[in-house]
């Protein structure tokens, strides 16, 4: 029998080809870290407040502000630290949990950018049934189906990367747990988990931009059949937030499963872009071309700035 440490805690070597540039990306991943929690919260409170906008829509749009507040919060501030000059370890249960949630919520993100896409296609193509169909209980259906789809895929792996041995090095030549990044780690083959991983990983991206490329096929069709010219702007402008949104997260996932053999640092930078850009994105995108979203959020600043003025 062979001798061997199991590993407890794993050393995070941190963004590739970084070295003394830690304060400047330090400075700038914290402020692009507060715009993202800042612009969630506004988007969400407005939501929130505004009876306006208690409709599917805007239901489905204030789950995607929960997640990419929760998304952003998974890798972020550990990287934050680790550029801070804090600890680069990370415990072998921590990093089994960063791993989990980031495939969790980064999955369930999917499923919803495709529940969302089905929401615009029944309001466009079928707008005299749309109450009906998309009715309390069918959206609260469709948004526990995202959770718990995330749920299931994040377990499946998690429990394929961390039920194998890990007794050698444990510096993860990345600046957070991923499996890509984790699995070279172990102790015995991980040919079985890598083909798995990958291929569960691909076919839900592949599948859910299929569904949603239908969708919008379906949606375009039923736009060209509008005779006004008002008509069609006002049906493609309710669209055009949320294909703005899909093309920021699946954008990066497509260019990183393109890629044969990236080089480290724009692995890296992809991922960044995808864990904290499009999150502090998506409220700029649909605060900025949605007119009910600006318009509530005016409506919140003047009746505060009201309240102050009589107090």
């Amino acid at each position: 029998m062979r001798n061997c440490t199991m590993v407890t805690e794993f050393i995070l070597r941190g963004i590739p080809e970084s070295e003394g540039l830690e304060t400047t990306l330090l400075l700038v991943f914290l402020s692009i870290y507060l715009c993202t929690l800042l612009g969630n919260v506004l988007i969400l409170t407005v939501i929130l407040s505004s009876s306006r906008l208690h409709t599917p829509m805007y239901f489905f749009l204030g789950n995607l502000s929960i997640f990419d507040l929760a998304f952003s919060s998974t890798t972020a501030p550990k990287m934050l630290l680790n550029l801070s000059g804090q600890s680069q370890r990370i415990s072998f249960q921590g990093c089994a949990l960063q791993l989990f949630f980031y495939h969790f919520l980064g999955c369930t993100e999917c499923f919803l950018y495709t529940v969302m896409a089905l929401d615009r296609y029944v309001a466009i193509c079928h707008p005299l049934r749309y109450t009906v169909i998309m009715n309390i209980r069918v959206c609260s259906i469709l948004a526990t189906g995202t959770w718990v789809g995330g749920l299931v895929h994040a377990v499946m792996l998690t429990s394929l990367t961390f039920q194998l041995p890990y007794c050698g090095s444990n510096e993860v030549d990345y600046y957070f747990c991923d499996v890509p990044a984790v699995l070279p780690l172990a102790c015995e083959d991980t040919s079985v988990a890598q083909r798995v991983g990958f291929t569960n990983v691909g076919l839900l991206a592949f599948t859910c931009l299929f569904l949603i490329f239908v969708s919008y096929i379906c949606i375009g069709v039923s736009i060209s059949k509008i005779r006004s010219a008002e008509g069609r702007h006002r049906a493609f402008s309710t669209c055009s937030a949320h294909l703005a949104a899909i093309l920021c997260a699946y954008g990066p996932v497509i260019i990183i499963y393109l890629q044969q053999n990236p080089s480290p640092l724009f692995g890296a930078t992809i991922q960044i872009f995808n864990n904290l850009v499009t999150p502090m994105l998506n409220p700029l995108i649909y605060s900025l071309r949605n007119q009910d979203v600006k318009s509530a959020l005016r409506h919140i600043f003047a009746k505060r700035s009201f309240a102050v003025e009589n107090k």
